[in-house]
């Protein structure tokens, strides 16, 4: 980010602006990846700015190509790699998409009223969808604690979704459904399985175990 001050600096002034729109567009969040194209940048940067709608395709993790249009919110730089936070106009969901995944499309859209933005924290937002999705194993759960009293109690890239005063929504994962059914239990508080059904086969087996050991130590 230091090198985008420097380089406006220097630009001349009918370049300036799109410098200026650059960084006025970026969030900083650290760690690495691999470089995007200066004009890629710029051009979904101006979007942000002027609030129009971006098209673009879209290579997803699988390999598949989409069509996209977005309401693009902000763009939020991890190391060497580049995400655009955006509202999904097809989806009706704000999204974060990888930019050197992105090849934007012109002309752009119309212009539109900007969204307050998810969570009201942009590089939060990134970084939970991020580690979330290097988990191999993942859960939603609704317990019965108030989303205050859980947050305290779990990382910040855990997802704890409000519901009435006494439950809330949890997005959580791990490298295994026991690691999961370990920190809940840590946690001491009721819960059930919204998602998915493998993971309720887990505790019932884990259910099944302790049900057997505490059976044995009765009647030893």
């Amino acid at each position: 980010m230091r090198a985008l001050a420097k380089l406006e600096q220097v630009l001349p002034s009918r370049l300036r602006h799109r410098v200026a729109a650059l960084s006025s567009a970026t969030v900083p969040l650290p760690v690495g990846g691999p470089s995007v194209g200066a004009d890629v940048l710029t051009a979904i940067a101006a979007t942000v700015r002027d609030h129009e709608r971006l098209r673009f395709d879209y290579v997803g993790h699988d390999g598949g190509s989409s069509r996209r249009e977005v309401e693009p919110h902000r763009l939020v730089n991890r190391g060497r790699r580049w995400y655009l936070v955006a509202w999904d106009v097809d989806r009706s969901d704000w999204r974060t998409f990888r930019v050197d995944r992105m090849t934007p499309t012109i002309p752009t859209g119309p212009r539109f009223a900007p969204r307050e933005a998810p969570s009201g924290d942009v590089a939060g937002f990134v970084a939970r969808g991020l580690d979330y999705a290097l988990w191999s194993c993942r859960a939603s759960l609704r317990l019965h604690a108030s989303a205050d009293a859980v947050a305290q109690r779990l990382p910040a890239s855990i997802v704890v979704e409000p519901g009435d005063e006494h439950t809330c929504v949890v997005h959580t994962g791990a490298d295994s459904y026991e690691m999961i059914a370990v920190h809940l239990a840590m946690l001491d508080v009721d819960f059930d399985v919204l998602d998915p059904p493998e993971f309720a086969d887990h505790l019932r087996r884990t259910a099944a175990r302790y049900l057997r050991a505490a059976d044995t130590a009765t009647s030893a």
